[in-house]
């Protein structure tokens, strides 16, 4: 039998917990479904997203994972001696090796009236397969485990070894074992008779109808698999789009329908969701199950409506309010599980389960230009605890909110007439940017915001169609936001104080506490900063809660540092990689960073969490909730600072943390479990390690004086302030000050 070892490498599990969750605990009557039942999950080919399609790790994981009445996928292709065997396609070498170990097995068949060429089952026995090893058949997921033992299984091997809850047989090529005098009908109901099916699926009409008498009654259930809307059914010679009207014939020979999710939720070009189709309620009233496949949690096709959050998108098709699909084939069943048990049928309101803080990174960057007044009521809406404010300040003294100070980063600077303002600064290590202390406010109003995309040259891109949406916001305006929202809080970020103050003569310290003390804000006020001087600044004028940043991965932080940063900060910012080190994106082990520094009674928060797949180590799934458990669950964080609050807000109201034993779909992942089952030669390289967070690297001299700045006529690193009348460069505190507070500002800044 496959090892139930696999599991406890991966994650942190106990055998309660593996036998927790025996059902949905959901309401039953909540389900839109046919019967009224949770929805399905159908591992696709096991948990292929992460393992070889087909594999018995892939089978195993699924099922140690997955809900309890988990289904697994099998592709049934027949051998030459008519063996079935468990493989995701029909052409082998696109998921084995058999290219290696048979160069000379290619041959050219016709598969549905295609002339192709390839390695195909037809062409070897179950014995002659036993040389071949599968491997992972998308190429933009991990090879890691391609040379670790992987043999075809047959599906007797993968019922015996497994043990699977529940199959699921596809059948997808029947057409093409009949032409190579294979019986596909016989082999079904054959296996049948030893084997408990609950479903067996086909493309096929005729399949289907060969064998409906046999499967009439009894436990299997058959189910008709659409493929594309345009492709044609080999039997009835229509498209699939137009069978999908006449639901009354593929009920006389089955008993639901499997549909890829785009025929219920239609995308257009621009990966944006069009309304919904009938299709489910249709076939509910007809007396059709309905399946919906193609769900995977590393597509770059997700619609943008998702956010790049898989459980969102499936909440779509079993949760919306009108009717609910009775099963999701996936390639990722762990995240499936959870969606249905844990997520379905929250509200907004529902008990918090962890206790975490969400705070914003520049609002809901990830669904709107950071720091917009749009990107901060979605981070509202999507119940952010913690909002917050980057500051940056202005030629004129105008503190606003921007994630970076160069305003060729999050805006259209770069599109405008101020690219002529682009200048060098070697003392922020930037090239050619256009600075924000070298515009006024009213210049940078002039700007359209842009979404910040970390992640293009993936070609994954954020709300195209938003990418220029909101308004920039000052200090000022942020305030009063935030005060009448439902946040219990705002965190102001200070970088380059010191830079500002002497090169530029703007004292942004001055005019963040001048800012706050105007404000009337009745809130918890957090001041975020990697200066420790910044931080000594605020902590002699002001009670605030202050969180140094520190802005490099570290593997370990000395007690003597701990105890230098307690002088200036209660809390303390570190980064996914002080927390989890990796390499190649594959987690290696937990630092001692957070327990440390809890122990010394600092409460951490970790940044930067992304719904983006690849933002994320492949030991989280390509799920991002997931990964916030793991931080939160195991490492015990006090707080996530995110682009995408709507995510972990959810997380934090997740039901399955509430259970006497969490189920395990909801466990966190064992640092290092995917490293401890490479095979040797597919292990990550070692990589460098982190430096170790040292006294040295807090300890910050005091801010400098604020000095006004001389015209730069050389190097061009800053630009001239505004001119008055009389031909003096002034400097405006606030848009509010009359004539006499701006000498007074002047004389104070100076």
């Amino acid at each position: 039998m496959w090892k139930l070892s696999l599991l406890c490498f991966l994650l942190l599990c106990s055998s309660a917990a593996l036998v927790a969750a025996q059902g949905s605990r959901n309401n039953p009557s909540k389900w839109q479904t046919l019967t009224g039942s949770a929805p399905l999950v159908i591992a696709r080919g096991g948990f292929s997203g992460l393992f070889p399609d087909s594999s018995l790790n892939a089978y195993g994981f699924a099922v140690q994972t997955g809900s309890p009445n988990l289904h697994v996928w099998c592709d049934v292709q027949l051998t030459k001696d008519g063996r079935g065997i468990c493989f995701p396609d029909i052409r082998l070498e696109n998921a084995s090796d058999i290219d290696l170990a048979y160069p000379k097995g290619r041959n050219t068949y016709v598969v549905n009236g295609v002339s192709t060429q390839g390695w195909f089952s037809v062409d070897f026995t179950l014995k002659d397969l036993g040389l071949v090893n599968m491997r992972q058949r998308i190429y933009s997921r991990a090879p890691n485990f391609d040379g670790s033992l992987n043999q075809i299984q047959t599906v007797e091997d993968v019922v015996n070894q497994i043990q699977p809850p529940a199959l699921w047989l596809s059948v997808p090529h029947d057409a093409f074992f009949s032409q190579h005098n294979q019986s596909m009908r016989s082999y079904i109901i054959s296996v049948s008779r030893n084997i408990i099916v609950s479903y067996v699926s086909s493309p096929e009409v005729g399949f289907l109808r060969s064998v409906a008498s046999r499967f009439r009654t009894g436990p299997t259930k058959l189910v008709f698999q659409f493929l594309g809307r345009e492709d044609t059914e080999p039997t009835t010679n229509q498209t699939y789009g137009s069978l999908l009207t006449n639901l009354t014939f593929i009920k006389t020979f089955a008993r639901g329908i499997l549909i890829p999710k785009s025929y219920i939720w239609p995308v257009d070009n621009s990966l944006y969701l069009q309304d919904s189709s009938p299709i489910v309620v249709d076939a509910h009233a007809a007396g059709l199950e309905v399946f919906a496949s193609n769900f995977a949690n590393d597509a770059a096709t997700m619609p943008y409506n998702y956010s790049y959050d898989p459980v969102s998108e499936y909440l779509s098709f079993i949760d919306n309010g009108n009717s609910s699909v009775d099963g999701v084939l996936s390639d990722f069943p762990i995240t499936a599980s959870a969606t249905v048990d844990c997520y379905a049928h929250l509200g907004k309101n529902d008990t918090v389960t962890a206790n975490v803080l969400v705070i914003s990174n520049e609002g809901a960057s990830g669904d709107y230009p950071g720091c917009t007044d749009k990107a901060y009521e979605k981070a509202v809406s999507d119940g952010v605890d913690i909002l917050d404010c980057p500051v940056q300040i202005t030629n004129d003294g105008i503190p606003f909110c921007l994630g970076s100070i160069n305003l060729r980063d999050r805006t259209t600077a770069a599109q405008s007439d101020f690219i002529n303002r682009a200048t060098n600064n070697p003392d922020l290590a930037i090239q050619n940017g256009i600075f924000t202390y070298n515009l006024t406010w009213s210049e940078i109003q002039s700007l359209r915001p842009a979404i910040y995309n970390p992640y293009s040259n993936f070609t994954l891109f954020r709300n195209p169609k938003a990418k220029n949406d909101g308004n920039l916001m000052q200090l000022s305006d942020f305030l009063t936001f935030a005060n009448a929202s439902s946040v219990s809080g705002v965190i102001i970020s200070i970088e380059d104080a010191a830079y500002l103050a002497k090169n530029q003569g703007l004292g942004v310290t001055d005019v963040v506490l001048d800012t706050l003390s105007k404000a009337g804000f009745t809130k918890k006020v957090m001041i975020r900063s990697s200066d420790s001087a910044v931080l000594s600044k605020f902590k002699s004028s002001s009670n605030y809660e202050l969180v140094y940043l520190v802005d490099e991965d570290v593997r370990d932080i000395l007690n003597s540092t701990i105890l230098e940063i307690k002088k200036f900060a209660s809390s303390v910012v570190v980064s996914k990689k002080s927390v989890f080190p990796t390499e190649q994106a594959f987690l290696t082990v937990e630092t001692n960073v957070v327990p440390k520094l809890q122990a010394f009674n600092i409460s951490v928060y970790v940044q930067f969490f992304r719904n983006e797949f690849v933002s994320q180590p492949w030991d989280f799934f390509s799920d991002p909730y997931v990964e916030i458990n793991t931080h939160y669950s195991y490492m015990g964080i006090n707080g996530v600072i995110t682009d995408f609050p709507a995510t972990a807000a959810r997380f934090k109201r997740n039901r399955c943390l509430g259970y006497k034993t969490v189920p395990p779909y909801m466990s966190p992942v064992q640092p290092g479990g995917l490293l401890s089952i490479m095979a040797k030669q597919d292990l990550p390289p070692a990589e460098a390690p982190n430096p170790i967070l040292t006294d040295e690297s807090v300890i910050e001299p005091p801010l400098p004086p604020v000095k006004l700045p001389t015209t730069d006529t050389g190097s061009g690193s800053t630009a001239p302030g505004p001119v008055a009348p009389n031909g003096q460069s002034t400097l405006v505190g606030s848009t509010i000050l009359s004539g006499i507070a701006i000498l007074v500002a002047a004389f104070v800044l100076c």
